[in-house]
């Protein structure tokens, strides 16, 4: 890890537990966790492209799951942590 992406760590270990703890995020094919991982391991490698991928796969299932409340607060908090890194985590301009 570096200092540029520190918060976002933060930020995303914060959700991590949230996520574990959502009706069906530990079906096997919910994918959630397996994302959220993924996009822990691409934000720590620096990887503009997975981050953007993975970002987007989270969002999708948390409003497909309803968007709770605290995890899309944390989540996105993230995505204002990784865009102040210099992360673009969206691929094309938000509304």
């Amino acid at each position: 890890m570096s200092e540029k992406t520190d918060r976002a760590i933060a930020k995303l270990d914060e959700l991590l537990p949230l996520l574990k703890g959502l009706p069906g995020a530990a079906a096997p094919d919910a994918g959630i966790l397996e994302n959220a991982d993924a996009l822990r391991r691409a934000i720590v490698a620096f990887h503009m492209e997975a981050i953007r991928f993975r970002m987007h796969s989270v969002d999708r299932w948390l409003k497909a799951a309803g968007d709770d409340v605290r995890c899309r607060r944390l989540f996105d908090e993230l995505r204002v942590e990784l865009e102040n890194a210099g992360f673009q985590t969206r691929s094309h301009s938000a509304p």
